[in-house]
């Protein structure tokens, strides 16, 4: 039975073992990127949230994903220098998964049915959110619309 996210493992930036469990404790911002979609300008939200945070233990995950119309094609080298280039990124680059679909990465269909979107538990697009709270527990979704900056009361309530 899976209770939180510290029951997962999934890969690095760099293709490693990433063991959740090592976040017990921590405040997680949990989200899928691509670095050619309408949204890819939230990268800077999401660094900000970092640095403004980083130090009271709170960490945000990118989790590149090319399942939106093609919006993430390149490989793992090209993503972390486009995220290294274009947005000083910081914070984890974990490695390119899927989100739907059979192929989706475990952690995230667990993500969705914790806390499904309005209509049906897919994630419907890049920049998508979970912000999960110093237990493990997934305590909501954000939608991709929702810029980074919109996250901060929920941050520091669960900080």
């Amino acid at each position: 039975m899976t209770n939180s996210i510290y029951d997962f493992t999934v890969k690095d930036g760099n293709g490693f073992q990433y063991n959740m469990d090592q976040l017990q404790g921590k405040v997680v911002l949990i989200v899928n990127t691509a670095s050619k979609c309408g949204f890819t300008p939230q990268y800077d939200g999401l660094q900000k949230l970092y640095d403004d945070y980083g130090n009271r233990d709170f960490v945000v995950l990118g989790f590149p994903c090319d399942q939106f119309m093609h919006q993430e094609p390149g490989s793992m080298e090209e993503i972390k220098s486009f995220c290294s280039l274009n947005y000083n990124i910081s914070f984890p680059v974990m490695w390119k998964i899927d989100v739907n679909g059979d192929n989706a990465e475990p952690l995230y269909s667990f993500l969705k049915a914790q806390a499904p979107g309005f209509f049906s538990k897919r994630i419907k697009w890049n920049f998508t959110k979970f912000l999960i709270d110093r237990n493990g527990n997934v305590v909501k979704r954000f939608a991709p619309a929702t810029v980074p900056e919109k996250l901060k009361k929920h941050i520091e309530k669960l900080l």
